[in-house]
């Protein structure tokens, strides 16, 4: 891979958390290792998937890589810019660059604010102009209609609501977007909405994206590469469609027998 096909390289990335359950050791929380010495690299344009069970370390990674924790040892490089250990003023002009769409829109979304109001945040914050105009642009990409600006959360379904966030994400022309299990609340045929907007947008917009998921069949449909992640360190990372057809690591096969049979009733989404 030439360096400048890279968006994202991590290497030896470790992140310790406070073990909130133990027993404080001089008035404080000790620390919990999860993640253990991960290396990475995203291309630029390409759909990454991030799957593991509970508490493998998924959201954790995709939270470190915003830089929304700190990590405690290795490096994080954005576009060949080492932003470990940014401070919040150096950030500022890099997190226009990256977004977030949350697992739970209604926890996301502020329900006393109408839709319009909500996608515009995040432009009014960083400045832009045009606001009227990018929330329009932003709501015709994931399909909704602009009318929905006037609505509240609430008046929404559970697959409108994600889309809203997923409008409000790029808003900001980002270049990249961590998807942190956005489709595990959902109806299926809600879910193959949001992950053909997803796709859409990728293709669309040029768009860098990983998606974090503990359900390997949502992975399958959306993802160029696979990194399978179990206690805090990698167990596979492969193309989608080696990992499917051989998986390497016992862990991947477990999580694959986890996969439910298709339902013959249930329509082929």
């Amino acid at each position: 891979m030439a360096l400048e096909d890279s968006l994202f390289s991590v290497s030896g990335l470790e992140v310790a958390l406070p073990d909130m359950a133990a027993k404080p050791v001089f008035g404080r929380a000790p620390l919990i290792q999860i993640l253990k010495g991960i290396n990475l690299e995203i291309t630029r344009g390409s759909v990454l998937g991030i799957v593991g069970g509970s508490g493998s370390g998924k959201s954790t990674l995709g939270r470190a890589l915003l830089r929304l924790l700190e990590p405690t040892g290795g490096t994080i490089r954005f576009d060949g810019q080492d932003i470990t250990h940014l401070n919040e003023d150096a950030l500022r002009p890099i997190r226009r660059r990256m977004q977030m769409i949350f697992q739970d829109p209604m926890s996301s979304l502020n329900p006393r604010r109408r839709v319009g109001a909500i996608i515009a945040d995040p432009l009014l914050m960083h400045e832009f102009d045009a606001i009227d105009a990018r929330v329009d642009d932003a709501l015709d990409h994931v399909g909704l209609p602009r009318g929905f600006k006037s609505r509240y959360p609430h008046e929404l379904s559970g697959g409108q609501r994600q889309r809203v966030g997923i409008a409000r994400a790029i808003a900001l022309k980002p270049e990249f977007i961590l998807a942190d299990e956005i489709v595990s609340g959902l109806d299926v045929s809600s879910q193959a909405q949001v992950l053909n907007v997803l796709d859409n947008l990728v293709k669309e917009l040029g768009l860098t994206l990983a998606f974090i998921s503990h359900d390997l069949s949502v992975i399958r449909r959306l993802c160029d590469r696979v990194m399978v992640l179990n206690r805090g360190e990698i167990a596979e990372f492969a193309n989608t469609d080696r990992l499917f057809a051989a998986p390497q690591s016992a862990y991947t096969r477990e999580l694959m027998d986890a996969i439910p049979l298709p339902d013959p009733n249930q329509a082929n989404w």
